[in-house]
C-alpha cells in the first residue's frame, strides 16, 4: 500500500485529501473505492489487495474522515464538496476513465458523477444504496454519529461491533483492523472516532425527509452491480425492484444482512472481482 494526498479547494482555502493506493501506478485501468458516511478508506484494504491484480486501486479518505483534513469551521459537509474533491483526485490520477466502488455515501458520490455527461466513470458498483434513501434510515444513522471518546482500542472495537451489526461475519482480526483504523489517539486520554463530529450535525439536519435520487440514478447508462443487504433499511426492497428494470444493472443479494455489507467477506470480494472482469470490455 502506498499513501499520497492531494490538495482540494473548499470555500475558504485548501484541504488535504489522503488516499491509499494498491497495484502498479503504470496500470491504465483504475478503480476508485469510496467509503460510507462515518467510515474510512481502510474498509477496502482486503478488496483492494484482490482488485490490484487487475487495477490500480485508489481508496480516498473523504474530507473530514480518516487521515484527511477536516473542513474549516463553519463550512458544510455535503455532495458539492465531495464531487469537487473527487474530480480533483481523478485529475491527479491523469486517466481518461475509472471504475467505481461506492459504499452508501460513496455510492451516492459515484452515482452523481456517473450521471453527468462525458463522465469518466465506466463501471459502477453500488454497495447498498439506490434511488431512494428513507428518512427513517437517516435518522437511525444520525443517532449513533457524533463526538465519542474511548479509553482503549478494546472499547473502540466493542463500539464497532455494536454499531456495525451488518459486519457480523468478520473475524476478530478484521474487527481489530476496523478499530485501529476507525479511531485516533486523543492526547493522553485514549481515543476518539476518526471523523469530524460536525458530520453528525449535517446528517441530523438532512434526516427530516427522504432523499430522492431517482433523477440522478435514472441518468446513468453504464453497467452497474448493485449489492443489496436484504435486511437493509437504507436500500429497501421496493427500491431494488424498481432499479432492476434497468437492463444494465446486475443484482447481488446478501441475505440476512442489513445496511451495509462489509465487502470484507471473501464471497463479496469474489463477486465484485468476477463482475468487473466479466464486464471489462463494455
Amino acid at each position: 500500500m502506498h499513501t499520497s494526498s492531494v490538495r482540494c479547494l473548499n470555500a475558504t482555502g485548501f484541504h488535504n485529501m489522503v488516499y491509499h493506493e494498491w497495484g502498479s501506478q503504470d496500470n491504465e485501468r483504475v478503480i476508485i473505492c469510496v467509503h460510507g458516511l462515518a467510515r474510512n478508506s481502510r474498509d477496502f484494504d482486503e478488496l483492494a489487495r484482490v482488485l490490484a491484480r487487475d487495477y490500480r486501486v485508489i481508496c480516498p479518505d473523504i474530507v473530514g474522515r480518516g487521515e484527511s483534513d477536516w473542513l474549516p469551521a463553519g463550512q458544510e459537509y455535503g455532495l458539492p464538496q465531495y464531487l469537487n474533491d473527487m474530480t480533483t483526485l481523478i485529475a491527479r490520477l491523469n486517466v481518461e476513465q475509472v471504475d467505481w466502488v461506492g459504499t452508501s455515501m460513496g455510492g451516492i458520490i459515484g452515482m452523481c458523477l456517473a450521471a453527468l455527461p462525458d463522465s469518466p466513470i465506466k463501471h459502477l458498483v453500488l454497495n447498498d444504496i439506490g434511488g431512494l434513501v428513507p428518512a427513517t434510515a437517516l435518522q437511525r444513522i444520525s443517532d449513533y454519529l457524533g463526538e465519542q471518546r474511548f479509553n482503549s482500542l478494546a472499547e473502540v472495537e466493542a463500539y464497532m461491533r455494536q454499531t456495525y451489526q451488518s459486519f457480523q461475519n468478520l473475524t476478530d482480526a478484521q474487527w481489530l483492523h476496523l478499530a485501529k483504523c476507525g479511531a485516533k489517539p486523543d492526547g493522553d486520554e485514549g481515543y476518539r472516532l476518526h471523523y469530524d463530529p460536525v458530520i453528525a450535525e449535517t446528517t441530523k439536519s438532512a434526516s427530516k425527509e427522504d432523499i430522492n435520487l431517482w433523477p440522478i440514478w435514472s441518468a446513468i447508462s453504464i453497467p452497474q452491480l448493485l449489492i443489496w443487504g436484504e435486511e437493509s433499511d437504507v436500500l429497501q426492497e421496493e427500491t431494488v425492484r424498481t432499479m432492476q428494470a434497468n437492463d444494465k444493472l446486475e443484482l447481488f443479494s446478501v441475505p440476512g444482512i442489513g445496511h451495509v455489507p462489509s465487502l470484507m467477506e471473501a464471497g463479496h470480494i469474489e463477486r465484485i472481482q468476477h463482475w468487473l472482469r466479466e464486464h471489462r470490455n463494455e
